[in-house]
């Protein structure tokens, strides 16, 4: 994570602090704020580093594959399915982070609060329940309180993911970082089209 500005440097703090606990963080910030790489880093600073971290984009996938892919399946349970393992079980005793958790579906939040509450997993078609343990990370890319009210997610299921709340600022509200950003950039660029540029144009910076 790279970065100069006071703000980002609280932000870095918050996360070694949140890192040590076990608690479910849920990080906002706007799309493309780097909000996963904070959630991997929580990882990796926790306790549960050594375990796995997967992550899921809830906005990608229609209601009845994601609840398949959370939460496994048993063969015959729809057409095509087979006996797997969902996300949860996989992370077990590591970490898994939802991503546009605003964008699942009202009636599988309502499941995963249930599994949030009792640690207890259902495959999809199965009458048997799995314990899990796994800690939830989760990402919205609008302000918690507005999807509350747009009722893109539940206010109980909030609580749950939300014991912990971290703000990633854009960054137009942190333009020291511009400078630096913009020389991480560079160096990247150079090593893959083995180029050699040193720097931006003045104007350029400043249109930045």
């Amino acid at each position: 994570i790279i970065y100069s500005s006071s703000a980002m440097d609280r932000i870095i703090h918050q996360c070694d602090q949140v890192a040590k606990t076990d608690f479910p963080v849920m990080i906002y910030g706007e799309t493309g704020t780097g909000k996963e790489l904070f959630a991997q880093s929580i990882h990796n600073a926790s306790l549960r580093a050594n375990g796995p971290f997967l992550a899921i984009n809830c906005a990608a996938l229609p209601e009845s594959l994601l609840e398949s892919l959370l939460f496994g399946s048993v063969k015959g349970a729809y057409t095509g399915a087979e006996n797997r393992p969902g996300l949860f079980e996989q992370a077990n005793h590591g970490t898994l982070l939802l991503d546009e958790i605003n964008s699942m579906d009202i009636t599988l939040q309502a499941k995963l609060l249930r599994v949030l509450q009792d640690s207890m997993i259902r495959r999809v078609g199965s009458s048997s329940e799995i314990k899990v343990d796994v800690r939830v990370l989760s990402c919205i890319n609008v302000p918690p309180t507005q999807a509350i009210r747009e009722k893109k997610l539940r206010q109980d299921l909030f609580y749950r993911l939300g014991v912990i709340n971290i703000d990633i600022p854009p960054l137009r509200k942190r333009k020291e970082d511009i400078a630096l950003l913009s020389k991480h950039f560079i160096m990247a660029c150079n090593r893959k089209l083995l180029k050699n540029v040193r720097n931006i144009a003045p104007e350029t910076q400043a249109v930045f």
